[in-house]
């Protein structure tokens, strides 16, 4: 048995391959060293260009997400909820307050 704990040996040797199989792709490419280089270059250019689009439409969308009047979900849940108690204690509430929630003498019953 070996000393390491579990997992992450897998991605070592994975990392291992992965190493060995670029290596002999690019030792029996068709294709002359040089171009093969300026290929390369072009494609990590594009994935470059390509990746900062990308981040710059993500921060467009946040950007425009930050921009609401609209309370974020969480803090209009909070909100709703509070009011919830707040007519179930009988504690006003409007006109959309049922008068058996506004009831004091309800607040202390089981529900079944």
């Amino acid at each position: 048995m070996s000393d390491r704990g579990g997992g992450g040996g897998g991605f070592g040797s994975f990392l291992l391959g992965l190493g060995i199989g670029a290596m002999v792709g690019f030792l029996f490419a068709p294709e002359a060293g040089d171009a093969t280089r300026g290929k390369l270059q072009r494609k990590l250019r594009d994935l470059r260009d390509l990746a900062t689009e990308k981040a710059g439409e993500l921060g467009e969308i946040l950007d425009a997400g930050d921009a609401e009047d609209e309370p974020p979900a969480r803090e209009a849940l909070e909100r709703r909820l509070g009011e919830a108690k707040q007519r179930r204690r009988g504690g006003g509430g409007g006109a959309r307050t049922p008068a058996r929630l506004a009831a004091p003498e309800e607040e202390d019953e089981p529900v079944a």
